[in-house]
């Protein structure tokens, strides 16, 4: 239990995304009997663990306006348009960034992505309180974002226990051995690797290169940020990655469909090999 004991909290960029998205969830709360009615009425949502099982490395393919690090990517995007594109270029499901302060999303765009596309939707955000899952499932996602660096030992474990109970799936998202460690522990089965540290804005490709060889068999690995061509999904691939999450390439991609299509197809590797 030791990675439980080193936990402070999230400072910087982060930090101040994760005040506002608290501002958010506690918005949120004065319409809690109506999202918890239409979470409990919204049907199955098709599962996001299923879809990244396969003999290739599979595509999560982000919905991406802008990002802090990058600011604007493309500020006039439609969000059911690209993900219908990403779908037609071999993606196995859609990340929605709902995040709408500096990220330019927002919970309308996962409504719209699920109107039109069959792959699960990964609802992508700041989620710090149970009612925002909640809100997830209102919205048919199949899953929701957490991030480990994000949330307390206790309120990860709170807040993977809650997605439980309504059926949403949770990809938790780590950048050190602590963290995942701690994902572990909470009994984390979809686990994400940033390469970006979210206070600093940094990217470092060598960190889901030493972080998913731990990831044990039969867990679901996935390496996030820094990846725009076919060389890097290969250089995952090779580490084990059993999926990519790729935003701001494909998203400013002149052709999303062939900007997808470019980086699908990677054979996968066991994590072990």
């Amino acid at each position: 239990m030791q990675a439980f004991l080193r936990w402070t909290p999230p400072g910087g960029t982060l930090g101040t995304i994760c005040r506002e998205a608290e501002a958010r969830a506690a918005r949120l709360d004065a319409h809690a009997a109506q999202l918890e009615a239409e979470a409990a009425s919204a049907p199955a949502a098709p599962s996001l663990d299923a879809a990244l099982r396969a003999s290739d490395v599979r595509l999560i393919a982000e919905v991406k306006r802008r990002s802090p690090s990058k600011g604007a990517i493309a500020p006039a995007l439609d969000a059911a348009t690209q993900a219908s594109a990403y779908v037609a270029g071999g993606a196995a499901a859609i990340s929605v960034l709902t995040e709408p302060a500096h990220f330019g999303g927002s919970p309308e765009d996962l409504r719209a992505v699920r109107a039109v596309v069959a792959v699960p939707a990964l609802k992508k955000d700041f989620h710090v309180r149970p009612i925002q899952l909640v809100e997830a499932r209102a919205l048919g996602a199949s899953a929701a974002l957490l991030i480990a660096r994000a949330l307390a030992p206790d309120r990860l474990h709170e807040m993977i226990d809650a997605a439980r109970r309504l059926d949403l799936e949770v990809l938790v998202e780590v950048r050190d051995e602590a963290e995942l460690d701690r994902a572990l522990e909470c009994g984390a089965t979809m686990i994400g690797v940033n390469n970006r540290d979210l206070e600093t804005l940094v990217i470092d490709p060598s960190t889901a290169e030493r972080l998913i060889p731990r990831i044990p068999a039969g867990l679901l690995a996935i390496a996030e940020s820094g990846v725009s061509v076919r060389q890097d999904v290969e250089r995952y691939a090779a580490s084990g990655a059993d999926a990519v999450l790729v935003g701001s390439s494909i998203s400013a991609a002149a052709d999303p469909v062939e900007a997808t299509r470019a980086l699908a197809g990677v054979s996968r590797r066991s994590r072990g090999d």
